[in-house]
């Protein structure tokens, strides 16, 4: 259990007005791709300056190298707020409990994710070369943190909690996600042969298989953790091969029987808006 409780309001120790207390890092805060901008229940409303964002980015940064080093277990907001030279009132102003900094991670890493697989796919048409590039990205991306990525499952495995990437207040970072895989579908050259309904709803399919390869990646105690990467090698392929085969017409059937199914039961699971 952390030291301090998570506080509920602007702190008394200075935030209140949603200006920054404490002591600034002296070297400023580290640069950061920009953060989606809908607000989530566990980062309350932030006046949008760059003080502000870079104070924040600079208490995500902090907290994010400290689980590396020490755990998250072992890691407190009184340390975090410590190492960034904030006081503890403008962490929790910003993260208003530790288990928050989990959906700031997610945020930032989606972001990082989608810009580096762009990149990488931007020479490429092939759809299934651009699925398994985007999901190796991924990989690539969260290989920092796999040795607390346990933490972050049992935090997010439990339907009822915000941290759920399926829940309502993960709708910002999921919709980066699926807004990539949307960018993998049309920008290969199999979109403009699929059903019209399929190609819209398949960039959340693609989602859905990301999520697969993440619950397989937690579990992987291989070193660079090669089975996963192996999984996504095998499984990609396979994956493109039945989604090209849509495009037939003796498979026209299974394939209204299979946009049926993602309709009745897979879409009304995912959080589809943010909760103010």
């Amino acid at each position: 259990m952390d030291d301090l409780a998570a506080t509920n309001g602007p702190s008394a120790t200075n935030d209140g007005s949603g200006t920054d207390g404490g002591a600034e890092h002296p070297d400023g805060a580290p640069s950061a791709p920009a953060a989606p901008t809908a607000e989530t229940r566990g980062s309350r409303a932030q006046p949008k300056t760059d003080k502000s964002e870079q104070t924040r980015a600079l208490i995500l940064e902090t907290a994010m190298r400290l689980f590396q080093e020490r755990g998250y277990e072992k890691t407190t907001m009184r340390a975090i707020a410590a190492e960034a030279g904030v006081s503890v009132g403008n962490a929790y102003y910003y993260f208003s409990a530790k288990e928050f900094l989990i959906q700031g991670f997610y945020d930032r890493m989606t972001y990082d994710h989608a810009a580096d697989a762009r990149n990488r796919m931007a020479n490429t048409r092939d759809f299934a070369e651009r699925l398994e590039i985007a999901l190796v990205s991924w990989l690539d991306t969260a290989a920092p943190y796999h040795e607390f990525a346990a933490q972050f499952f049992r935090t997010a495995a439990d339907p009822t909690s915000a941290l759920s990437p399926f829940s309502n207040e993960s709708h910002p970072a999921r919709a980066t996600a699926v807004a990539l895989f949307r960018d993998v579908l049309q920008g290969s050259d199999l979109a403009p042969k699929l059903d019209a309904e399929l190609v819209e709803l398949l960039p959340d399919v693609l989602w859905l298989h990301l999520m697969v390869v993440v619950l397989y990646w937690v579990f992987d105690r291989t070193e660079d953790t090669e089975r996963t990467r192996e999984f996504v090698r095998r499984s990609t392929p396979m994956a493109a091969r039945v989604i090209n085969l849509s495009r037939y017409r003796v498979f026209r059937p299974i394939v209204r029987d299979a946009k049926g199914l993602i309709q009745d039961f897979i879409l009304p699971t995912i959080g589809k808006t943010a909760v103010k």
